[in-house]
């Protein structure tokens, strides 16, 4: 597994000019979870951090609230159809009275690194209900901190930086004193993959619900990714890009503060905007 390769490719130019050079891309290689040993879902990832992936993800399905839900998540390694070895499966055993996913819940194709709902068998599915409510959370957070936060998760974008071909998803918790403190950061070449990693780190680390959190990210935002949030107990999402018209009325539904095109010196908020509060001395 690896979350880059290295190939030849030919640059060309307006001018004609053809140049060999070599490219560093960013992986994709699919992830299989089960559950129990039973096949749960088949997605493409970026190889690493996939602990919290399959983590993040069973909080997002709804099968798991805390770190007190998971019993063990360990690899089953296999072998390839060319002979090389094949870690590219993850089984998970739930702690004793934890309900294993329903029926329903089963993803029958592959989940691919586009999209988080991809292969879900029915509409209903498709929403989930959270065992922490966003609505409740009271956080404050200064426009100018919330402006400040795309820069500080580019700073720290180094698989970016190599390839240019992943998403970003950071996690910034309330300080005691000025800014939000960047928790944890992720990349992966799925959007949904990258918040799903970041959500595991935090179920491990014991921090659900993640109240005053904010969760930026790299591009726009969706429906799949507001409803990972709620799931979570994050109170606010702010992105680079726009949201969806779904991602805005699910947030305004689920008590999740939903900001788009934060760049520069300005930000739409599109839901909940009670929490974002202008910058001292300036005209809400």
């Amino acid at each position: 597994m690896r979350v880059t390769r290295r190939r030849r490719v030919q640059r060309m130019g307006a001018s004609g000019l053809v140049r060999d050079r070599a490219d560093l891309l960013a992986g994709e290689e699919p992830l299989e979870i089960r559950v129990h040993g039973q096949p749960f879902t088949v997605t493409m990832r970026t190889p690493g951090d996939d602990v919290d992936l399959v983590t993040g993800f069973l909080v997002s399905e709804g099968v798991v609230r805390s770190s007190q839900d998971l019993r063990s998540i360990a690899r089953r390694g296999g072998v390839t159809p060319a002979g090389e070895p094949d870690d590219n499966v993850v089984d998970v055993r739930l702690a004793v009275g934890v309900a294993p996913p329903a029926r329903e819940l089963h993803r029958h194709v592959y989940t691919s690194s586009s999209c988080g709902v991809c292969g879900t068998s029915s509409i209903e599915a498709v929403r989930k209900v959270s065992a922490h409510d966003p609505r409740t959370d009271d956080v404050a957070v200064r426009v100018h901190h919330l402006l400040a936060l795309p820069g500080r998760l580019r700073e720290r974008q180094t698989t970016f930086d190599r390839t240019g071909g992943v998403h970003a998803a950071g996690l910034f918790l309330p300080a005691a004193e000025g800014e939000p403190r960047l928790a944890c950061l992720r990349e992966d070449v799925g959007r949904h993959n990258a918040v799903d990693k970041v959500v595991g780190w935090a179920v491990r680390a014991g921090l659900l619900p993640l109240r005053g959190a904010v969760l930026q990210l790299s591009g726009r935002v969706s429906f799949e990714l507001v409803q990972k949030a709620a799931m979570a107990g994050v109170p606010v999402v702010s992105a680079v890009s726009a949201p969806s018209a779904l991602a805005v009325e699910l947030g305004e539904e689920l008590g999740v503060t939903v900001i788009g095109f934060n760049r520069g010196d300005t930000l739409n908020v599109y839901s909940h905007a009670h929490r974002i509060h202008p910058a001292p001395g300036r005209v809400p």
